[in-house]
């Protein structure tokens, strides 16, 4: 007989897998065949976003408003919207110009299955799409708006993009000391990483029509998986093996990116990890037993290996 506790993970994966099918098929809705839309451009945006993925960031979406009480099916919308631009950064990041990447999840990045014009234009597209895709029913009214304007700052200069260009710019080259090194380089991936996140979580929130206290919670919780994820990220680059990453390791050090591995070395990268994990937990107090599904969600994020 089940524990309680091993219920409650059995059924937090239950959810998962649901939930992911429920994203895909809203994504294959979203980037159908229509009037005016080129069949190459489409091809792409489809192969960019409907390929193997883990969907961290809808899945958040919908996690966060069944944590808040709401109904998922309200957010599925908001839920496609921000796998729509996290594909894009990813078409665009993998571009020659910017990370130059040959793989993406074990197959070649969209510049290489289409070409490099394409790969732009399709990233393009995506980040329109999601707006749209966003304000449509069954996202509530009252929530529309305020959706939009946090996933616009979520995605914007001051957030994700600016997040990439200081990273490629490489504003860490010249190190003040280990501690200033670190606050800069999580003030780099607050915003490259995390504000997708934090934003995910909080999209789902709005549509459950989260109190405050709610929002907060889930905020600093989104801030604690961010940098997790992106230390895990950073591990995996380091010391993953290429074949179940899905893609080139070792990369960051062949470039002389500053990681947190670069940075703290192997070991004391997999304890703050574990830290992260802790802040995580914590910040999910409010919420109850239904923040059950992102205490799951964070185990697998410490513990991934792809």
């Amino acid at each position: 007989m089940l524990t309680e506790a091993a219920a409650e993970m059995s059924e937090a994966a239950a959810d998962s897998v649901s939930d992911i099918e429920a994203i895909d098929a809203a994504l294959t809705a979203a980037l159908r065949e229509a009037p005016g839309r080129p069949a190459r451009l489409m091809e792409a945006m489809r192969y960019a976003v409907l390929g193997p993925g883990k969907r961290l960031r809808p899945r958040l979406v919908l996690m966060a408003t069944r944590a808040c009480g709401g109904d998922p099916a309200d957010a599925i919308n908001c839920a496609c919207a921000v796998e729509m631009i996290h594909a894009y950064s990813l078409v665009h990041d993998d571009l020659p110009a910017m990370d130059d990447d040959d793989l993406r999840r074990g197959r070649p990045t969209v510049h290489r299955q289409f070409d490099e014009m394409t790969a732009i234009l399709a990233g393009d597209a995506l980040l329109a799409l999601a707006f749209e895709t966003l304000i449509w029913p069954p996202t509530p009214v009252q929530a529309a708006a305020p959706a939009c304007r946090e996933l616009a700052h979520a995605a914007g200069p001051g957030m994700l993009v600016g997040g990439q260009v200081d990273d490629l710019a490489g504003v860490l080259a010249a190190p003040e000391g280990r501690e200033a090194t670190l606050q800069r380089l999580e003030t780099i991936h607050r915003r490259k990483t995390g504000a997708m996140i934090v934003v995910s979580l909080r999209l789902g929130a709005l549509c459950a029509g989260a109190k405050p206290p709610q929002l907060t919670a889930l905020s600093e919780y989104g801030d604690a998986i961010g940098l997790l994820f992106q230390v895990t990220d950073d591990l995996l680059d380091a010391a993953g093996d290429a074949t179940a990453v899905g893609k080139r390791v070792g990369k960051d050090q062949d470039a002389g990116k500053l990681t947190y591995p670069g940075l703290l070395g192997v070991k004391e990268s997999r304890t703050y990890a574990a830290e992260l994990a802790k802040r995580a937990t914590a910040a999910l107090k409010p919420l109850g037993p239904a923040a059950e599904p992102l205490h799951a969600l964070t185990r697998q994020i410490l513990e991934r290996d792809r």
